[in-house]
């Protein structure tokens, strides 16, 4: 685990670096858009590739890509990165 991808934020302090509702928060990852990490009680903690994939998909909303098509973004983007890792190893 690297700093960027440890969770640190809790979810109304997430909210507010990237401008969105909580509840919005909840829903992007109800539809599997992003995955926070979890305290022991069940709290969510986003951590900076989060917040980062939150500001990815509050540009898409505002280029009129739905849900699930951020999904799909989304997806391909994240095979994409592990394909170019891949290759530089």
């Amino acid at each position: 685990m690297t700093a960027s991808d440890r969770g640190v934020f809790a979810i109304s302090v997430a909210a507010e670096m990237v401008d969105m509702e909580i509840q919005n928060l909840r829903v992007y990852e109800r539809r599997g858009l992003l995955e926070p990490d979890r305290t022991p009680g069940g709290s969510r903690l986003y951590s900076q590739d989060d917040v980062d994939r939150l500001h990815r998909i509050r540009a898409l909303l505002a280029e009129g890509v739905n849900i699930a098509g951020i999904g799909r973004v989304l997806a391909l983007e994240d095979e994409v990165a592990q394909l170019r890792q891949r290759l530089g190893e």
